[in-house]
């Protein structure tokens, strides 16, 4: 029976999905732990106070507002998500999309303009925050094929454009009296995506079907990565260039087409955000924003699994949503930004730790060959 049970646990270990769950448990740790170091150091009075309220997030308020805290959470996860996917995708076809914060912008770009500046509903808004993402990603694409541009190097460009672009174009539909566009609920209700009753159930005027959407694709992109010919030809171009053109796939296609899938995923994000109407643009925004590059480490979080994404975008939101709890009274407003940033850094680590894992593993098994080889040899003698 112990034999079994460890027989169970050894394969257990084995499993890649395992080494993934557990090499990401291991970064989250370790962020957490980091964390709570730095506000030792910086007041230890208020350190364990401040990390429990990061960790426990909307749990520790009164059932009716949990529930409130809970929704607006699940809102700001979807664009999380949605650019985690877009990341993860291409990284499937060999490519690191570090223009998903580009297409992201590009897509709430279109977005609000056809919600705000055209007045359309907002399924015609979604589709076009998709249009704007996928042509980003299209340039990224044509760039590598044609021309053999990284698409690390024409995605941080594209970021800037895109940025200042969306500045410039949402100055058209902003607040006269502030930086901030006008609110989509007020000037185009209906370009606001329906809840369908999601609103009441979580007592939070946001929460819409943009939740059980984001779930949907996610699922949908696992389907297409792992269940259909064209994902096995995208991840067979992404393993081999050469080997996939030999066999005759189309590879310049593949590589094209999967930045616009990629590009329109973050677009998708953008849309499925700024159409609940949780928040507006800043038209004087300096800074790409964080939610394409915080994609990276969501994805690698889960495992570059669609599936897995959804529970690491959930978590990584958690606790940055977590961070506002922090006791101001003892650290600068700046505390939960910091703590926020230290778990999303290593939680970019998951391949490290399954390497680690792994690494033990093979060792392990080299000792007991050692001791079955000496334990063959006395007998012997």
């Amino acid at each position: 029976m112990k034999q079994e049970n460890k027989s169970f646990g050894r394969k257990l270990l084995e499993n890649d999905g395992f080494q993934t769950l557990l090499a990401s448990i291991l970064c989250i740790l370790g962020g957490l732990l980091v964390g709570f170091i730095v506000l030792l150091l910086i007041e230890p009075s208020g350190a364990v106070s401040s990390m429990g309220a990061v960790i426990k997030n909307f749990f520790h308020y009164p059932q009716a507002l949990w529930f409130k805290y809970f929704g607006q959470t699940l809102v700001r996860t979807v664009p999380l998500l949605m650019c985690a996917l877009s990341v993860l995708f291409a990284y499937k076809v060999g490519m690191f999309n570090i223009g998903a914060a580009g297409q992201y912008v590009a897509g709430a770009c279109a977005t609000l303009y056809f919600a705000l500046g055209l007045k359309m509903p907002w399924i015609v808004c979604i589709l076009a925050g998709m249009a704007a993402g996928a042509l980003l990603g299209a340039i990224s694409g044509a760039l590598k094929t044609y021309c053999n541009v990284n698409v690390v190097i024409s995605g941080i460009m594209l970021n800037w454009i895109g940025l200042y672009a969306t500045n410039t174009i949402l100055a058209t539909v902003k607040n006269p009296t502030s930086p901030y566009t006008l609110p989509v609920a007020s000037v185009n209700p209906g370009a606001v995506i329906p809840s369908l009753g999601l609103d009441k159930l979580f007592n939070e005027k946001t929460v819409t079907l943009a939740v059980p959407l984001a779930i949907i694709v996610a699922v949908l992109i696992w389907v297409v990565l792992n269940k259909t010919m064209f994902g096995y030809e995208l991840k067979a171009t992404g393993n081999n260039f050469n080997a996939a053109r030999y066999a005759g796939m189309k590879e310049n296609r593949n590589i094209i087409l999967t930045m616009v899938i990629a590009g329109a995923l973050a677009g998708l994000g953008a849309a499925l955000f700024y159409l609940t109407g949780i928040e507006d643009w800043e038209t004087t925004m300096s800074a790409v924003p964080g939610m394409g590059f915080n994609g990276i480490a969501v994805a690698f979080l889960g495992g570059l699994d669609p599936l897995g994404s959804i529970l690491a975008a959930y978590f990584i939101q958690h606790i940055t949503s977590g961070g506002g709890g922090v006791d101001l009274s003892y650290y600068s407003s700046q505390i939960s930004s910091l703590i926020s940033s230290l778990i999303i850094f290593l939680c970019a680590f998951v391949g490290f730790f399954k390497m680690f894992i792994l690494k033990r593993i093979r060792l392990s098994d080299e000792k007991k060959a050692e001791a079955a080889k000496s334990a063959k040899g006395g007998a012997g003698k």
